[in-house]
């Protein structure tokens, strides 16, 4: 996937990294692929399907105190509190009565949310790359360089794979990742920092949905409650924090234009122009402008 994605940014017009983009682009590796991917296979094999997933609760509240630590936003109360209850949701969804909990399991769970949040705070922070697919390419190039040695040395030779499997890996590779995560990085760029790791909340979700369609698993009344608190803390969530970021943008938008606006005379052909917060009134400006007339 990374291959195939770096060889498509650059027939884009994309470029590769240079300069300090390399210490990003191995920053953001490191943290949403290679640190990422092997903690939640860890996770997943060490704990029930359930607990793993549930502990992907936390994203919001990880995105939300990352992002005031690093300075990129400052998280509101509303987010808190709807990070909270999405969090519990996905637990009422996916958490079943006697599930085990192993203990390096749990904290393989919380490192690899921990790391992902990471990444998206320091996606958010980072310069937007002129070539998004490029972009990801070269992640997933620099993360191999760091996975493929542990693998070899962990796990060994891997063994003879027969057609399905070959299907399966290009499927997860290409699209259930590489083509994945293009719209991921594309969504976080556009989105509020907040915003994303609700909607990956979705996920969880997503799999008690199908598993209910195609394999006619038994979805209880509090899995069906914890449909309905999960999808209403998403969409009030990604709805109310569009909205405010919207909102942020446009009255920043008219800030900024007001400052250096000028504040005309009455009379034609007199400008005085007068940076946004100096303290003077309205009508001081005015008889400056006719004392300097």
């Amino acid at each position: 996937a990374g291959v195939i994605l770096a060889a498509l940014g650059h027939l884009t017009g994309g470029r590769r990294p240079h300069g300090m983009q390399w210490l990003h682009t191995a920053a953001l590796a490191l943290l949403n692929f290679a640190v990422f991917f092997p903690l939640l296979v860890v996770a997943i094999y060490r704990l029930p399907g359930g607990v793993a997933a549930s502990a992907g609760g936390v994203q919001p509240l990880l995105v939300a105190a990352l992002s005031a630590a690093l300075g990129v936003s400052v998280p509101r109360r509303r987010d808190l509190v709807v990070g909270i209850i999405a969090a519990i949701g996905v637990a009422l969804v996916v958490v079943r009565p006697g599930a085990s909990v192993d203990p390096v399991g749990v904290l393989a769970a919380l490192g690899a949310n921990v790391s992902f949040a990471l990444g998206v705070v320091l996606t958010k922070r980072f310069p937007a790359p002129a070539n998004r697919v490029g972009s990801t390419g070269w992640q997933l190039l620099v993360s191999a360089v760091a996975i493929v040695p542990i693998a070899l040395i962990v796990e060994g030779a891997p063994p003879a794979l027969s057609p399905a499997h070959v299907g399966g890996f290009t499927y997860l590779s290409l699209l259930a990742t590489g083509g994945a995560f293009v719209l991921w990085f594309s969504g976080i760029g556009r989105l509020p920092s907040q915003v994303p790791p609700l909607l990956g909340l979705a996920a969880p979700v997503t799999g008690a949905i199908l598993g209910w369609l195609i394999v006619d698993e038994h979805l209880s009344p509090v899995q069906l409650l914890g449909f309905a608190v999960t999808i209403g803390a998403i969409t009030y969530g990604t709805t109310r924090g569009s909205a405010g970021a919207t909102n942020g943008a446009t009255n920043g938008a008219t800030l900024a234009a007001s400052a250096t606006a000028p504040v005309r005379d009455l009379r034609p052909g007199f400008v005085l122009v007068q940076p946004l917060g100096q303290v003077q009134s309205f009508e001081q400006k005015l008889c400056c402008s006719r004392d300097l007339s």
